[in-house]
């Protein structure tokens, strides 16, 4: 296998794994908050169905865990064996934040372990909420050091080059680079927010399914009303990126654009298709993307006519911002609606159509987040630490990365697969009017 050979499929191999773990590590970040959130409303509230409701969502979250730390185990591998070049030039400063990664790690699974294990066990519910915190603390924490190394990888500092190594290296520098706020920000929130509709989905399609019980009902509530404002929270942040963009990486956003000449009064092109050079069909906002690069309708916006043809990322990344942009919409317009809706108390909101547009939104949400990566990454091409090191010298010479490809996509079918069987089947024997009934016969009490 030639280097070219090679580097084709490691990077095919890398993206199949982080557009693999994406999906699990996004639900490890934001289920936790949502179990704390459903965990402290029914304490407030004094109502068994969000306990029981973060009870619930806390078993699934374990299955997916699980699988999280397959995932994240193969990714720390794939960096040694698929890009050994550039460990060995950048991996002493990432090494930082990976190891904090994992430590946060394990302080979030020690606590969900006794979080799980001590249910019914406190006669006081807000000692048990207590657990959650350093729960959701970890898995947040643990996305932003893993967000802090690619962010490193975007805005490369804290070093100096001599003779092709780094030296006089301040890993605390390079962690806060100038990518981290918006990339750590923007990853965080995301998660918050996918983690919402994905619930939000699964209730509407257990109404749907004819399970009217209010238990569905108040969890399709209580997610749709937090996916809102993480929804809103996301489209803040986005902006923040677009200027940080603009000032220290202006060929990703001109590429994710199409803003192919430096001009002021820069117009936002959404949509469209590039036919032989051409924009054609495309929507032009005027002005929009000087507002969104530096807050001022006629200030200059550097277009790709500046940076030479090898360091131009693809300009596919342009379809990868239309579609993560329109579904991030679709979903703040969604859940408003649906919470307007409900403060107004119309009706369309509990139509069977509204609720199948929710159930869409759960893996609407999903492609928006692989999306996002997928123009985060591209995006930083043809670099791999951008300025210092091309992709295609940070990769293996090995010729059994093809062999290596077939055999991570088959680990991944059997993953995906066995967690969605296990996910299943471990809620349909145990639904949630049965589990009802046996906590009213264990306590004495109506609950249900």
């Amino acid at each position: 296998m030639g280097n070219e050979e090679a580097v084709f499929f490691s990077r095919v191999l890398t993206e199949l794994t982080l557009s693999f773990h994406i999906i699990y590590a996004t639900i490890g970040v934001g289920v936790p908050l949502m179990i704390m959130i459903a965990q402290w409303v029914g304490i407030k509230k004094n109502d068994e169905h969000y306990i029981l409701l973060a009870r619930r969502w806390a078993r699934g979250f374990v299955i997916t865990v699980a699988v999280g730390v397959v995932t994240g185990t193969a990714i720390g591998m794939q960096l040694s064996l698929l890009w050994p070049n550039f460990m060995e030039l950048a991996g002493h400063i990432i090494a930082l934040p990976l190891f904090m990664e994992t430590f946060t790690f394990f302080f979030e699974a020690i606590f969900l372990g006794i979080y799980l294990y001590t249910w019914d066990r406190f006669e006081n519910q807000k000692k048990h909420l207590l657990l959650l915190i350093p729960v959701a603390i970890g898995a947040s924490a643990s996305a932003v050091f893993i967000t802090i190394v690619n962010a490193f990888m975007n805005a490369p500092q804290g070093f100096d080059v001599v003779d092709g190594e780094l030296v006089n290296i301040s890993p605390l520098l390079a962690m806060f680079n100038p990518a981290m706020p918006t990339k750590v920000a923007h990853v965080v929130v995301t998660a918050y927010m996918t983690a919402a509709f994905v619930l939000a989905a699964i209730a509407a399609f257990r109404l749907l399914k004819g399970s009217y019980h209010i238990y569905h009902k108040k969890a399709l509530y209580l997610t749709m009303k937090v996916g809102l404002i993480f929804a809103i929270a996301t489209a803040i942040i986005g902006d923040f990126s677009g200027k940080y963009l603009a000032e220290y990486q202006p060929e990703k956003l001109a590429a994710a654009e199409w803003h192919f000449e430096t001009e002021e009064n820069a117009p936002l092109i959404l949509y469209g298709v590039m036919d032989d050079g051409e924009v054609k069909y495309a929507i032009k906002i005027p002005f929009a993307l000087s507002i969104l690069a530096h807050g001022n309708p006629t200030s200059e916006v550097i277009g790709l006519d500046q940076f030479p043809e090898d360091e131009i990322p693809p300009l596919y990344i342009h379809y990868l911002f239309d579609l993560m942009v329109t579904i991030g919409m679709g979903m703040v317009a969604l859940s408003g609606l649906y919470w307007l809706g409900k403060r107004l108390k119309l009706t369309f909101v509990d139509s069977r159509f509204y609720r199948w547009l929710i159930v869409l939104g759960g893996p609407a949400s999903i492609i928006a987040i692989e999306a996002g990566w997928w123009l985060a990454e591209v995006g930083r091409q043809p670099w791999i630490l951008r300025g210092i090191m091309r992709v295609e010298d940070a990769a293996t010479t090995s010729a059994h990365v093809d062999t290596m490809l077939v055999l991570f996509a088959g680990l991944y079918i059997v993953l995906g697969i066995g967690s969605i069987v296990v996910l299943t089947r471990m809620f349909r024997k145990n639904p949630v009017e049965q589990e009802l009934e046996d906590r009213h016969a264990e306590r004495g009490g109506d609950i249900s």
